[in-house]
This record gives C-alpha cells, sequence and structure tokens, in this order.
C-alpha cells in the first residue's frame, strides 16, 4: 500500500472534523498542543505570548490548568519594546525561577525576533531540558487546520520517512514549476524527526508539526518559492509572484521575481549577516492533511514536499559546524523527490 493510500485522514476522519464548529476546532487544536507534549498535574508550564495571541495562550493555559498543571503566562511586552532583539536577563531570570518543565511559545513573528528566539531555544531545551511547543506564527486558522491532525498519523508518517532519508547521501528535487536542486550530507550531522510527540525532557518542535530535517552539506540548483519564513511569511503569505532562487555550492547566488521589490528585499536580508545566504535546513514535510497553501510559515513547511532555509543550521541540534543569526525557510510545492535515486513522492504525494 502506498504512504498516500495508508496515511491519508479517513473519510470518516474528515468528515467528523468537518461537523465541528469553528469554536470546536480551534479547542480541538490546543487540546492537541497539550497532547504533543504530554503535559500532566506534575507538570509546570511557562507560556510566552504576546497580545496578539493572547486568546490562543489561554486556551492552552485553560487545558493545561484543567489538567491540574501548575501555568504560568507571560507577555513579550513586558520584556521590552517590540521587535525583541536580544533575550533578556529579565526573561531569562523568570525561566529560572519557575523551572518549567514545558514550555511554549504562542506569538506572532516580527522583523529582527529571530536574533531573540535563536538563543532561547536552545536555553529552553538544552540548559533547561523542557518539552518545548514552538509556536511561531500561529493564528485561529493553523489551530483549525494543522493543529486538528491526527497526531498518531504524523507520529507514524514522520518516522518513516527519517528511516529512509537518515542514511540519505543525495536527495533530489524537482516541481513542475521549476525547482530542481540537489542536495548531499554530512555522515555526521543528524537527521531530525518532528513527529508532533514530545514527552521527554529536553525534546522540542514546531506546532502544527510533521517535518524531518537536517543541516545539508551542499546545495546546487534552483528553488521556485511561494512561501517565505521569518518575517516574510506574516508580511507577504502565498507569494502574488513566486521568488526564484538560485543555489550554489550551498549559497545563495540570485534572488528573482517578477516583484522586483520583493526580490531585492529578500536578497539583501539573507546577504545581511555572516552565513545568512548559506543553506542551513533540508526538509520534507509530513503532515498530510494540509492539501493548500495558508500563507503561514509555521504551517506551510508542514505540507507534504520539499523546504529549505537560509541561515541558522540549529548547530545545537543537527550537530553544524556553522552558525548563522538568521533563518528564512523557502517553500516550493508539487515536489517529486528522490533519495538515492529511489523515488519517495511525486508531484507532492508520497509513494514509498
Amino acid at each position: 500500500m502506498s504512504l498516500s493510500a495508508q496515511h491519508s485522514p479517513s473519510t470518516h476522519e474528515a468528515t467528523a472534523l468537518q461537523s465541528l464548529s469553528f469554536e470546536e476546532r480551534i479547542q480541538r487544536g490546543a487540546e492537541n498542543a497539550i497532547r504533543c507534549m504530554g503535559v500532566t498535574a506534575q507538570d509546570r508550564v511557562f507560556i510566552l505570548t504576546d497580545f496578539h495571541r493572547e486568546s490562543i495562550a489561554r486556551r492552552v493555559a485553560s487545558i493545561a490548568l484543567s489538567l491540574h498543571a501548575d501555568v504560568t503566562v507571560r507577555f513579550l511586552e513586558h520584556y521590552g519594546t517590540r521587535p525583541l532583539t536580544v533575550f533578556s536577563d529579565e526573561l531569562r531570570n523568570d525561566l529560572l525561577q519557575t523551572r518549567p518543565t514545558v514550555t511554549y511559545y504562542i506569538a506572532t513573528a516580527q522583523p529582527g525576533e529571530i536574533s531573540f528566539r535563536i538563543p532561547l531555544l536552545p536555553f529552553l531545551v538544552n540548559d533547561l531540558k523542557v518539552r518545548h511547543g514552538h509556536m511561531i506564527g500561529i493564528d485561529e486558522r493553523l489551530m483549525t487546520e494543522g493543529m486538528c491532525a491526527d497526531y498518531d498519523e504524523v507520529f507514524a508518517l514522520t518516522n518513516q520517512v527519517y528511516e529512509r532519508v537518515r542514511n540519505a547521501k543525495t536527495i533530489h528535487v524537482t516541481s513542475a514549476k521549476g525547482s530542481d536542486v540537489t542536495a548531499t550530507f554530512h555522515p555526521d550531522w543528524k537527521w531530525i524527526p518532528c513527529h508532533g510527540r514530545y514527552h521527554e525532557q529536553g525534546k522540542w518542535g514546531n506546532l502544527p508539526e510533521g517535518e524531518v530535517f537536517t543541516a545539508p552539506a551542499t546545495v546546487d540548483g534552483t528553488l521556485v518559492c511561494e512561501v517565505l519564513g521569518d518575517y516574510f511569511s506574516e508580511k507577504y503569505g502565498v507569494l502574488a509572484q513566486p521568488l526564484t532562487i538560485t543555489v550554489k555550492d550551498g549559497y545563495v547566488t540570485t534572488v528573482k521575481s517578477e516583484n522586483a521589490a520583493l526580490a531585492q528585499e529578500v536578497h539583501d536580508y539573507l546577504f545581511s549577516v555572516p552565513n545568512g545566504n548559506r543553506a542551513g535546513e533540508f526538509a520534507i514535510g509530513t503532515l498530510t492533511s494540509l492539501k493548500q497553501l495558508s500563507g503561514n510559515l509555521l504551517q506551510d513547511e508542514k505540507m507534504p514536499g520539499l523546504h529549505v532555509a537560509f541561515g541558522n543550521p540549529y548547530p545545537q541540534f543537527t550537530g553544524a559546524d556553522w552558525d548563522s543569526q538568521i533563518h528564512v525557510d523557502v517553500i516550493p510545492t508539487d515536489c517529486t523527490i528522490e533519495i538515492d535515486e529511489h523515488t519517495i513522492m511525486q508531484n507532492g504525494k508520497f509513494i514509498l
């Protein structure tokens, strides 16, 4: 049986979701956020949110409280004027005093704030050993779509794809819209399965979840992208004109689009810091319940297919021996993926 058949949501499941009201779907999404982290009465939960996403944070907090967990909610705006660009001692001390076992980041993305989030994440996961749900850019649509997925299915499929890619030497990806890239991989750099089940201390994932990623050794070719990461996601959504990025030996050489201003903005941002134009992430999305782009990177990067990010390679997790202060994902669609000449996806559908 093909993966696309084996792991597609059942008609019964899809119908059951469609019968739920908008309010009920948001609630189910919040319940899944709690389940993904395995929250119990023994946990101390710390939720970092902002004024824009307070309602989502309150839902997650309320469910954690109903399980009798200890819950703390803090607003980014209380730690300084947005955008925050530094991981402050005040926030660090609040986290140290609270001693959370589970943390959530439920907030919007603002230009420049990735320099605040990059040191925050390893502090939470590596230093405090929390279970962390990273929900940067989450909104109500994502709560009713990707967060309503069957996360048992996500867990199974993600691990299955991980077994295929973990020892890959070469991955070749094409798309009908013109993407054609080849990546090679370092034997000592790890692939990370982001399967949506983080019940062990020191584990984390983006929510909605469903991907497998690593830092590539090299990437060469052309990416025709329809959604961008970092602050571009919230600013532009699904791109009206695709962005074409040329990569050679792992580095961006050109950025082009019919929207010349967008191409220049992305180019300037990628080249604004050391290694910002270097391919730092190569990933395959595994959230098969998603059928169309939303314009929100947090969800769209989980759609079945490829996404690549330039900049920070998450060295604390992948083992990459370099770093960068930015991380910009780019998403092509309808991909065909070959791993060491074995096709696992055809036009956006798994055929393992």
